[in-house]
């Protein structure tokens, strides 16, 4: 008779394929290897979501801030090339 094992705990596809980034990214060189880390619970560490709304936040107001200083050149030099489109084509 074959006995099959049933796990208590099947974590969900994200949860594995998380692991699965990690212990491949742990690998590369310059990163520290993880190891026996594949198999850890890693329920508590879901995500800090005050600090993915930090960094949300910072990288909006970086864009908001190079587009202040770079945007009216960035328009100038869409306008040119467009009118040299046109010119050539006429």
């Amino acid at each position: 008779m074959r006995h099959t094992h049933t796990p208590i705990f099947q974590p969900s596809l994200r949860d594995q394929l998380a692991r699965l980034e990690r212990s491949a990214l742990g690998s590369l060189p310059g990163r520290p290897a993880v190891g026996g880390d594949f198999l850890r619970d890693d329920a508590d560490e879901r995500g800090d979501v005050p600090g993915w709304v930090m960094v949300t936040l910072m990288t909006v107001a970086l864009v908001i801030a190079i587009w202040a200083v770079a945007g009216p050149a960035l328009v100038d030099l869409f306008n040119t090339a467009i009118e040299r489109v046109k010119q050539g084509l006429q």
